[in-house]
């Protein structure tokens, strides 16, 4: 007897998954309301030096990023959090229009923009509940004075592998023709720094992580044993990557609808992979994907970067 088809993404794509060798699934689903909020609290964590980098970064150029935008602009916001990052941007740009944040967490992207509104007198503020991943099917508003750019900080970028990575930028370069995009990437380093800042001491990360398990026994009806299920991350530098997984620990089977799906003692369910890049090698990618790479702005550790592309009309 078969069990009656997942009626959501969520529960579609971990079908998919659980019936796949190996499992993987694509880390968008850790940000239900709880996921949001821990990772929030990843970002303030000590070994978590990618949101303080970047922030620095801003900071410090911001006037610069602002002039190139220019004044009237829309700015898209593809994964927006807390928009902590977009209201510094936003408070530096010359008159503001319109500020489009486009998140799949809805309950945390609509109280974020309800804060916003009040924060900013005269700008316009229209959440979109999408998947950003892919630009082109997001229904914007149509610019009503400047240009429309995009805004992608945090490096969420690196959640896409390569060819997922071209094809989020190609796809923007079309929705952001005639304007451009402000995007953060981190960087090839030490790995001792990465190891750090996806194992952290407090545990919040391993967290996040299970929180995956939580959300499917919570929305789906699955019983995932979460506390049978270690947290492991470790850094490729043949691929240029972190990975996180999901390990099983011990024998076990998880039971989703009517079916029923094994796990070996070890066995991984790979829930996110971090890309790192080299300032050549993105600026190659971005071009190759449709863009003309034109201002970079790093830390002077070299950790991370903010890239500005123009995206030709």
């Amino acid at each position: 007897m078969t069990s009656k088809p997942p009626e959501s993404a969520f529960g579609r794509d971990l079908i998919a998954c659980l019936e796949s060798r190996p499992r993987t699934i694509s880390p968008k689903y850790f940000y239900d309301a709880a996921g949001s909020a821990l990772f929030e609290r990843i970002c303030a964590l000590p070994e978590y030096y990618v949101t303080r980098t970047e922030c620095a970064i801003f900071e410090r150029y911001i006037g610069q990023m602002a002039a190139l935008i220019g004044p009237d602009a829309q700015i898209v916001e593809f994964g927006a959090g807390s928009l902590l990052k977009a209201r510094l941007l936003l408070e530096a740009l010359e008159r503001p229009r319109h500020f489009v944040p486009v998140d799949i967490s809805g309950a945390q992207l609509l109280a974020s923009a309800a804060v916003l509104r009040g924060c900013i007198p005269g700008l316009e503020v229209t959440p979109v509940i999408a998947d950003f991943t892919s630009p082109e099917s997001c229904v914007l508003p149509t610019p009503m004075f400047g240009r429309r750019c995009g805004f992608f900080p945090g490096s969420t970028i690196g959640n896409f592998t390569p060819d997922q990575a071209s094809e989020f930028l190609s796809g923007a370069a079309r929705l952001l023709r005639g304007g451009g995009l402000l995007i953060g990437v981190d960087l090839v380093k030490d790995p001792q720094w990465l190891h750090a800042a996806y194992n952290d001491a407090e545990g919040v990360t391993a967290a996040f992580n299970r929180n995956l398990l939580v959300r499917a026994n919570r929305e789906l009806g699955s019983d995932f044993s979460v506390d049978r299920f270690h947290h492991y991350a470790f850094y490729d530098p043949v691929r240029q990557r972190i990975e996180m997984h999901l390990l099983s620990a011990g024998r076990q089977s998880v039971s989703l609808g009517e079916r029923k799906f094994e796990f070996l003692d070890g066995e991984s369910l790979h829930t996110e992979n971090s890309y790192k890049y080299t300032l050549d090698g993105f600026r190659t990618l971005a071009s190759r994907s449709g863009f003309e790479p034109r201002a970079c702005w790093c830390d002077e550790r070299g950790l991370f970067s903010v890239h500005w592309l123009v995206a030709p009309a």
